[in-house]
């Protein structure tokens, strides 16, 4: 089961959420981008599989890696019968957006990769707050501070959010696997050749203070997708979302009307 959010009228537009611990679509949209984007779009937000409201079923019996996750999204489209959409992803989402157009090419119109994984080879220290998360309210302040500029200020409210979140049973052996999974893989990634065939409208929006996914590999995403433009903003980090919403929105608005 994909739980999600919905509002505005207009063309179809998805919004997927990161892979931190306690991630979800409330989380991460509901408050500033779902408002702001929704005045232009027929706007959805949905849980990942393994996070938030959406089904977390038992690794025993599901594999939690990149393949569920785009499964989920292709399935989403379809389901609510969308397609061609519109599709914003932020870091596991974004590499999940990409991965749809991979392989579904004619169901995305264009996408917004913002600080998107997908060429993470290895794993840096601010991964590891993210990978190695013991579910603790100390672990969770760690993780907020590897996913953002060194002057964001979380509010204790954020931290309460994704902390209770990501305490949840079901939620707890999800991103264990989740995780293991990446541990395993030595990172999120996929092949070069692989990026370089999707052909779809691509905006790259990366934070120049990003810890987690380096500002080395925006470049890369611009050389390897051959339709592709960028947007680097400073004094931000891996949730421009939440750190800037009214300049992300706007800057991605721009770039999705203009296709």
């Amino acid at each position: 089961m994909t739980h999600y959010y919905a509002a505005g009228e207009g063309r179809p537009l998805i919004l997927i959420h990161g892979g931190g611990a306690g991630a979800d679509a409330w989380g991460n949209w509901g408050a500033n981008a779902i408002p702001l984007f929704a005045r232009r779009f027929r706007t959805f937000a949905y849980d990942m599989v393994g996070f938030g409201l959406s089904s977390a079923p038992s690794p025993d019996e599901f594999q939690y890696d990149q393949d569920a996750r785009i499964a989920q999204l292709i399935a989403f489209i379809e389901g609510l019968n969308l397609g061609p959409v519109d599709v914003v992803g932020n870091s596991m989402g974004g590499a999940t957006a990409l991965g749809a157009a991979m392989r579904r090419p004619e169901l995305v119109r264009s996408a917004v990769l913002m600080g998107s994984a997908g060429l993470n080879r290895g794993l840096n220290p601010a991964l590891g707050a993210i990978v190695n998360y013991d579910f603790t309210v100390e672990g969770m302040r760690r993780m907020i501070a590897a996913l953002t500029h060194d002057g964001f200020m979380p509010s204790e409210e954020m931290v309460a959010y994704r902390h209770e979140l990501s305490c949840r049973p079901d939620i707890q052996q999800a991103y264990r696997a989740t995780m293991g999974w990446v541990k395993q893989r030595g990172g999120l990634y996929y092949e070069d050749d692989e990026i370089a065939q999707v052909k779809n409208r691509i905006l790259v929006f990366q934070g120049k203070d990003d810890k987690v996914v380096p500002l080395t590999e925006g470049y890369k995403f611009l050389d390897l997708l051959e339709n592709s433009s960028g947007y680097f903003l400073d004094h931000c980090g891996h949730w421009a979302m939440i750190e800037h919403p009214q300049l992300f929105a706007r800057v991605a608005i721009d770039f999705l009307e203009n296709a």
